[in-house]
């Protein structure tokens, strides 16, 4: 095979194409499905945090996140399709994995893309898979000329292994795993000593959730006794997994959050030695790639996009300053409010009702749209923390005036 028929561009159209005539040879690329999970860790797929791919891909430039996940992505699906249906015909592959988002109501494609996708399906397949690797299909992102990529897309994978052996009621099947998932999360921050990096990481969970509402679902106190009902291996091992790197995110573990994972681990049906093999994977992962990702020593993906998103959001409430001013002096509710959640935690009816007001009044105001998008919520607490600025100074008693 020529050096040129070996280069891939993930950001070209054809990228699907030329993954399929790359992979026709990949026989024995994976001994089974533990064997392709260890990989898909090593490539940081599993975490959400991209940083290889798999070797027999050579790209055309250096590949960023998003291109890694979406290889990734789809050299997950595929190799799961190979393993469940002992075939290695792509063309069948692609037309299965696409009805497979259709069936979970995942095929939506903005109208602007559709003008310009083809009728292949690797062509609608690729436009697809972009909605599903950029959160909240790239528009956030974009706004923050930041690319963020979903961090739960290996439950695409196990959602796919479920869809090929029991098609029914898949939708269903994701929702509620998804739930397990953010309880799994939920639970494991809060076992933690809180600090900003958990709320960031809290937040990133969030978005990249596809069948939950993050404002309307709760987390359920006993989640554990459910861990063991009707899932798989597999699907047990990546809720230990995301406990495990939760909990190293900070790259610390004190004896409480060490015990913690412990006890999921076993809920879980797993050893103490197996356990204590996935807490050295996580740790191992982040060592390696401590210089593949500068930003994993100070700052996370979470800090990252939280950072980006602050900048942008603190430039456009500056440039609505004004209008701002006017509309929060009509809401006194929502300035006491504010002003209150200074002093004290407001309830959950009065954190709904600071965001219900809040919301409106961005609607107001267009260039104050991003609030208005799914997944905008996670900005308000910026917004709040901007809010001094655009009121007098007796609304902060605690402000100084450092011209003096």
């Amino acid at each position: 095979m020529d050096q040129n028929d070996r280069t891939m561009n993930p950001s070209s159209s054809g990228w699907i194409d030329k993954f399929g005539y790359l992979v026709k040879d990949q026989v024995e690329s994976y001994k089974d499905y533990i064997d392709l999970y260890e990989a898909l860790k090593n490539t940081g797929f599993v975490y959400g945090l991209n940083v290889k791919f798999p070797r027999f891909i050579q790209p055309e430039h250096k590949l960023s996140e998003d291109e890694k996940a979406k290889i990734n992505l789809l050299a997950a699906l595929y190799f799961t399709f190979r393993f469940e249906k002992k075939s290695t015909d792509f063309d069948t592959f692609l037309q299965v994995v696409f009805q497979f988002y259709q069936d979970m109501g995942l095929n939506r494609i903005s109208f602007l893309n559709k003008l310009f996708v083809g009728n292949k399906t690797s062509d609608q397949l690729e436009k697809l898979i972009d909605t599903r690797v950029y959160l909240e299909d790239n528009v956030i992102s974009k706004t923050f000329n930041s690319i963020i990529t979903n961090s739960l897309l290996y439950i695409d994978v196990l959602t796919f292994k479920r869809y090929l052996n029991e098609p029914n009621d898949i939708a269903t099947f994701a929702e509620n795993y998804e739930k397990t998932v953010m309880n799994v999360i939920y639970h494991t921050l809060n076992s933690k000593e809180k600090n900003n990096k958990d709320h960031k990481l809290g937040h990133l969970f969030e978005a990249s959730l596809t069948f939950v509402d993050s404002e309307t679902h709760t987390f359920d106190a006993n989640y554990l006794d459910r861990l063991q009902k009707d899932l798989s291996p597999l699907e047990k091992l990546y809720l230990l997994d995301l406990a495990a790197l939760t909990i190293w995110e900070d790259h610390s573990m004190d004896y409480l959050e060490s015990e913690f994972i412990y006890g999921i681990g076993k809920n879980l049906g797993f050893e103490k030695n197996e356990i204590a093999q996935i807490l050295d994977g996580i740790a191992l992962f982040f060592d390696e790639n401590f210089k593949i990702i500068p930003h994993l020593k100070n700052h996370n993906l979470a800090s990252k996009f939280y950072d980006s998103m602050a900048k942008v959001v603190n430039k456009l409430i500056l440039r609505n300053s004004k209008r701002l001013q006017k509309e929060l002096s009509e809401s006194k509710e929502l300035v006491a409010l504010i002003s209150k959640s200074t002093i004290r935690d407001l309830s959950p009816e009065e954190k709904k009702k600071v965001q219900r007001q809040l919301l409106d009044i961005f609607k107001s105001i267009p260039s104050l749209a991003i609030f208005m998008l799914p997944g905008g919520a996670v900005l308000l607490p910026i917004f709040i923390k901007l809010i001094p600025k655009l009121l007098p100074s007796s609304f902060d008693d605690n402000w100084i005036d450092k011209t003096d």
